[in-house]
Order: C-alpha cells, then structure tokens, then sequence
C-alpha cells in the first residue's frame, strides 16, 4: 500500500522538453535527469510530454515511458503519466495525474477501475471543495503556487493562501503544490499545509541535484 503524503515528498514531473539544456537527444537527455533524480532521493515522478518542443509521435512517446516507468521500478520509485489514461493502463504505470482542462473526472475515474493511483490538479478552492469527498482521487495537486517558467499553458498563480483555504476548510486529501517551486521556498509550501512540492526546473536545471533533492526533502 502505498503511503500517498510520503510520496507527495519530492514530486518530479518531467518530459524532454524540460531537458533540452543538456546536449544530448532527447530521450537521453530526459533519461538521464531522472536517473539522477532517483539516485539521489526524489519520492515520486510524474511522465509529462507535452508543450513546444515535446516529442509527437506516440510510439516513441510509448517507448520512453516505458523507459522512465522501468527506471522508476528500480528504485521502488512510483511513476505517473499526465492526462493519457490509455497510456497510464498499457503499460500499467503507478498512477495517472489529470488537470481541470482534461476529461471529466468521473470519466476517468471510471476508465481507472482502480488500478491507478489518481492526481486531481487544483486552482481554485471552489474546485477543491466540488472534489474533496471523491474517494478515488488520492490527492489533489494545488498551483501554480509562484509564477513558473514551465508550462505555457499555466493558470493564474495562487499563491500559498489557496493551501491554507483548503486545509481551513476541514479537506484533509493529500495535497503536492506545484509552480515555480524551489529548494528555497519549498518550506513556505510545507508550513502552509502542502504534504509535498513537486518541481520541474528545480531538478531538471540544477547544477547540484543531490543538494538540490536534499534541501527539497529537508524542507
């Protein structure tokens, strides 16, 4: 069983679009960001191929999952895709993480038939209120907390006061904020009631990932 505010910890989302600053391919480049991340103690990874520059071809798509999902199992890692239920049911992932943007929960929810762990994505408390008592959601993933770089598609910045609405509010779920985090603000996130951070650039860019990954568990 797994422990969801544990995993919450350090929560790494990713695809190859978010490490084009290597000089490598793609595939490559992204494969060995992450298995750096693992080495080095992040608690969860999240597959996200989508946005400029992101691969198009599904089977290659597919293949690097696949990929990222066997890498994820070496490290008893859990390993989650974005918003492709499909996909996330193929090649039996961990879990599947969906925005507000994608399909109906409920439609998900019953595409999942409980074989997949579920991330709701949260940008209001409106939302968060409409989803708390959905047992099959096992945490909601709250932002953009700060203005972030990494997603053009990124919602109007919350803030930390949407975490502390939700928890005054009684919602107890497990909840990972997201959005221009780093190893320097993740404490802020903690304290207003996140149970983890989860980053993009944080990891994908930094220079020192083990003391990058250590002030993110830390905090």
């Amino acid at each position: 069983m797994t422990d969801i505010r544990n995993m919450l910890s350090v929560y790494f989302i990713a695809g190859t679009q978010d490490c084009r600053h290597l000089d490598l391919p793609p595939q490559t480049a992204l494969l060995t960001i992450l298995a750096e991340a693992l080495k080095c103690g992040i608690s969860c990874f999240q597959f996200r191929e989508k946005g400029a520059f992101s691969l198009q071809n599904r089977q290659q798509i597919a293949q690097l999952a696949i990929q990222c999902r066997d890498l994820c199992r070496r490290y008893h890692v859990p390993f989650f895709i974005n918003d492709d239920v499909d996909l996330a049911l193929k090649i039996q992932a961990d879990g599947l993480h969906v925005g507000q943007d994608d399909r109906p929960i409920e439609q998900v929810i019953a595409q999942c038939q409980g074989k997949l762990l579920l991330g709701l994505s949260i940008n209001t408390l409106q939302q968060a209120l409409a989803n708390r008592t959905l047992h099959a959601v096992d945490y909601f993933g709250i932002g953009p907390i700060f203005a972030t770089q990494s997603k053009a598609d990124a919602k109007t910045v919350v803030g930390l006061d949407l975490i502390r609405q939700i928890r005054q509010q009684g919602i107890n779920k497990p909840l990972v904020a997201i959005g221009g985090i780093t190893a320097e603000t993740a404490l802020s996130v903690r304290q207003a009631g996140a149970d983890g951070v989860a980053v993009i650039s944080a990891i994908a860019q930094t220079a020192d990932m083990s003391s990058t990954i250590q002030q993110l568990q830390r905090n």
